[in-house]
């Protein structure tokens, strides 16, 4: 690794006690940004997530402990509210508590329930971004999420809802937008979703791409129309994680990856 210049920054410390809030970014670890790095190099308690990459975890410094928490939709996972007591209590017994998120902490990866926890607990805390997968993995894919020509904004929507949660999202005020959409964790419900879409008012022909494992070596991309989304998804037995793109950046992506050198 090219260790940062002098001109940088002084990398803060992570205070015993302190509890860091880090995204891992997608997966592979060249996209982790250097905060990252330097926090997995100080903690002494790494809690980390299902899809954060094994490689990734290699970087903790000697005699790190290292906790694993992963959520995964419909197989057993740990609870939040036990997650949020574990690093509460790693902090409280003087530990450098790392709390490593899949792509961003505050993107769908449950970091503001994480946070609020801490505050309530009067517990120090930092949050460091990361590249979330929904901008991510569609860019190294060729899509970009805004371009002048074909729209001025992006929506990103989890494809489920929270436990407990009876509010279902608009899923057909989204589509009546005219703008794309990024969906996360939606392989399960996207028959209703892509139903709502058209209900919506979406094209058909809508263009659509599904990245499964997005930047790991069983990533796989399926270029398709929203007609087809979900007969297509199912022909190739696309699995989670995957991000879906809906909308008219997902027709880029046969123009820019031709030539597109890919990570």
């Amino acid at each position: 690794m090219i260790f940062p210049p002098d001109i940088f920054p002084e990398f803060p410390d992570m205070a015993p006690g302190e509890v860091w809030l880090v995204g891992a970014g997608p997966g592979d670890p060249r996209l982790l940004t250097l905060l990252a790095v330097h926090a997995l190099r100080s903690a002494d308690t790494i809690v980390h997530d299902a899809l954060v990459d094994p490689r990734i975890l290699r970087l903790a410094r000697d005699g790190a402990e290292i906790r694993f928490a992963g959520k995964r939709g419909g197989r057993p996972s740990a609870q939040q509210r036990d997650i949020n007591e574990l690093i509460i209590a790693e902090a409280r017994r003087g530990c450098r508590v790392l709390r490593l998120k899949g792509g961003d902490p505050f993107v769908f990866g449950r970091g503001g329930e994480e946070a609020h926890a801490l505050v309530r607990e009067g517990i120090p805390f930092r949050i460091v971004p990361g590249l979330t997968s929904g901008l991510a993995a569609p860019a190294l894919a060729g899509i970009p999420a805004t371009t002048r020509e074909t729209n001025h904004a992006v929506i990103l929507a989890a494809g489920h809802r929270a436990e407990g949660d009876s509010a279902a999202c608009a899923w057909e005020a989204l589509a009546a937008t005219g703008q794309p959409i990024i969906l996360y964790m939606a392989l399960a419900q996207l028959e209703e979703i892509v139903a709502a879409f058209l209900r919506g008012g979406m094209s058909p022909e809508t263009p659509a791409a599904v990245i499964s494992h997005a930047t790991s070596d069983d990533e796989r991309i399926v270029d398709t129309r929203l007609a087809d989304l979900v007969a297509a998804t199912r022909a190739d037995h696309v699995e989670a994680p995957a991000i879906i793109v809906v909308g008219a950046i997902a027709g880029l992506r046969t123009v820019l990856a031709s030539t597109m050198v890919k990570p």
